[in-house]
């Protein structure tokens, strides 16, 4: 087969290297073949497989040409024969290529953008609304990441019923501090003031048990205030930084699928033209847009395997965060609302004052029942006096000058 078409390298580069790789126990290197005659001047690397030796080695990429094989050319051959040349070498085979240098972006056409729109779409209609448009959604369904989303919605709405429930409860615990204080103020004015000893040291006691009791009031406060604060990290950046990850998850798989999607299209045009025995110049002249979706589905897929990982691994520790986290503020919580009720009542147990004895003839307020002191003629006596005042100073005027 004579190919005099030139390649249409679309403004990519093609670098000459060898690579020498190990086959693994199955005789196998861990690539796909495309290609070759008699439709394609060059072969090429369709896909490389992982976990195999070539993924391992990380030198072969989708795209790359591959022009030899242990120093053997392979122009002109049909892919099946390179496959069965790669088989027939045991143990090691050097795989003589072209590393193709593409950019990404290049390949990253209108028409992916509006796969990716269109699988966006899919994502979120129902099964029979998707039916009804022609639409597949069986590539999308029961993606169990997608749906922790829901879960992480749920989780966040109890989260914050926590905060609420739990600031409300402070406000509480603090207004009954504060009736502690101020109880605690009042039978200290008291105990002051009263003059009976006994009557006195009793309502010291009792004032000095409040203000004990506002003091553990202020220390439940202090230890159940920073539940707020782990609480309000969990549902402010985990669950947010969570489902980031999870929708840039979402978005490079709906750009992999896209390039699955343009791959399978190409495939589907290449055969239909190779039944017409038709030409197609992209494949004539080396397929390099085909090559290009190649590398570029190959680099999707590698980003959507490691954000994958990604968000597997955080919504695990996520789990155990959420579950040790409610454990240990529940645990916080009880703790300090039991040493809260326990102090006092070993306080008030041990401000055993009742009943308090007062003498009411004995207190600082005393009533005047002989009438010794008569207002009336003070006010009378004061009176006279100062009418006295004014007519001596009346006469002192009008007497003339001596």
């Amino acid at each position: 087969m004579d190919y005099e078409m030139e390649e249409d390298k679309m403004g990519m580069e093609a670098i000459p290297g060898n690579v020498s790789l190990i086959k693994d126990k199955q005789n196998l290197i861990g690539i796909s073949i495309g290609g070759g005659a008699p439709l394609c001047p060059c072969l090429y690397i369709v896909q490389v497989f992982d976990n195999t030796p070539a993924s391992r080695d990380g030198t072969l990429a989708s795209g790359d040409e591959i022009v030899g094989v242990s120093g053997k050319s392979v122009k002109g051959r049909t892919k099946v024969e390179v496959a069965r040349m790669i088989q027939s070498i045991k143990s090691e085979v050097i795989i003589n290529y072209n590393k193709l240098h593409a950019d990404p972006k290049q390949g990253k056409s209108l028409d992916i953008v509006l796969k990716k729109v269109k699988h966006r779409m899919v994502e979120n209609m129902s099964s029979s609304t998707a039916d009804a448009l022609g639409l597949s959604r069986a590539i999308l369904c029961n993606d169990v990441l997608i749906k922790k989303l829901d879960e992480l919605q749920a989780t966040a709405i109890m989260y914050k019923g926590l905060m609420e429930h739990a600031k409300k409860m402070l406000k509480a615990f603090y207004d009954l501090s504060l009736s502690h204080r101020a109880f605690g103020e009042a039978f200290g004015v008291i105990g002051a003031r009263e003059p009976q000893p006994k009557a006195s040291e009793a309502f010291t006691v009792f004032a000095d048990a409040h203000r004990n009791m506002e003091k553990f009031g202020i220390r439940l406060l202090r230890t159940v205030k920073p539940m707020l604060t782990d609480l309000g990290t969990f549902l402010t950046k985990a669950i947010p930084d969570t489902r980031l990850t999870i929708k840039k998850y979402a978005d490079a798989k709906f750009e992999y699928l896209s390039y699955c999607l343009k791959v399978k299209e190409m495939d589907d045009e290449e055969y239909a033209y190779a039944t017409l025995g038709e030409p197609l110049y992209r494949v004539e002249t080396g397929n390099y847009e085909y090559r290009l979706i190649l590398r570029c589905r190959q680099l999707a897929r590698a980003k959507f395997a490691k954000l994958r990982s990604d968000v597997m691994v955080k919504l695990e520790l996520l789990d155990q965060k959420h579950v040790q986290d409610i454990v240990f503020q529940l645990q916080r919580l009880v703790s300090a609302m039991a040493n809260y009720l326990q102090d006092c009542h070993q306080q008030m147990k041990d401000a055993e004052i009742f009943p308090i004895e007062v003498d009411l003839l004995r207190t600082t307020i005393n009533y005047d029942t002989s009438n010794q002191f008569n207002d009336e003629d003070e006010d009378e006596e004061e009176t006279g006096e100062g009418e006295d005042a004014v007519i001596e100073a009346e006469e002192e005027l009008i007497s003339p000058a001596s």
